[in-house]
């Protein structure tokens, strides 16, 4: 099997069953650390971080492991059936068996968001588990972004539409369909917010954040120090920045961040 070809896992039963893709590479010495990438909002495991990633874990001997959410790149499903309790599922799913040994989770925008509740969910279903996660690697966290950056940021109109008819079309400078955002997929995010939780990872948590993300504000990455509890937060802020950070220079603060952790 090549490089770029999917593995494929089934994670649920029944109507709720889907083939997840993923790619796995084990380090190269037994013991040897890897790296879980969680992707974006409708990004996919063949973004430019993730394929910088792949090539850095690779001339280090580290582990990589990179998946799509249903809905997401080659996996099955429709964006606009999918929800937050979905994808943390298939994470756990890929984490247990795609991974081996210790691990950092790294995750983009909605994918630091489920690396935390990863983490979350590990620690409290499965803590032995949960004990070869070393830290996290943060990029633009979206956290509680379904309650935070969605539904507390949308108009009267919007809620509006949203109630009466199920479904909003968000607007997108990345994609010129825009994003389907559903009740379902607002009201299933309330299951998996941290804010007020109390939620200790009990692990680094180290963020990387643009300081003129438009989608993820800094003052978003900022509060997150206070959402945790303890004082696991440590955020690098990147002046010019803006919310892909996929640069040589911003993927090289990238690099030291996750070495920190190794």
């Amino acid at each position: 099997m090549g490089e770029s070809d999917p593995q494929f896992i089934t994670v649920g039963s029944g109507a709720k069953a889907r083939r997840i893709a993923s790619l796995a590479r084990a380090p190269d010495a037994e013991g040897k650390p890897g790296l879980l990438w969680l992707i974006g909002l409708k990004s996919d495991m063949g973004s430019t971080k993730a394929e910088a990633l792949a090539a850095w874990t690779a001339e280090r001997g580290l582990g990589f492991t990179r998946f799509d959410y249903s809905g997401h790149g080659r996996s099955e499903g429709r964006f606009e059936d999918t929800t937050i309790s979905d994808w943390l599922e298939e994470s756990a799913a890929v984490f247990r068996t795609s991974t081996r040994g210790p691990q950092i989770l790294v995750g983009s925008s909605t994918g630091a968001h489920l690396a935390l509740i990863l983490l979350r969910h590990l620690m409290e279903t499965a803590p032995e588990e949960a004990k070869r996660v070393l830290g996290l690697v943060l990029i633009a966290p979206a956290w509680d972004l379904t309650e935070e950056l969605m539904w507390n940021q949308f108009s009267d109109e919007i809620k509006r539409e949203i109630a009466e008819t199920g479904r909003w079309v968000r607007p997108s400078d990345y994609d010129p369909a825009g994003y389907v955002i559903t009740k379902n997929f607002i009201e299933d995010g309330q299951r998996h917010l941290l804010k007020g939780a109390g939620f200790d990872p009990k692990r680094p948590v180290l963020v990387l954040q643009g300081a003129e993300d438009r989608d993820v504000p800094i003052s978003h990455a900022r509060a997150l120090q206070t959402v945790l509890a303890g004082d696991w937060v440590r955020i690098t802020e990147v002046p010019d920045g803006e919310h892909r950070l996929s640069r040589p220079q911003d993927l090289a603060k990238l690099y030291a961040l996750i070495e920190e952790l190794l």
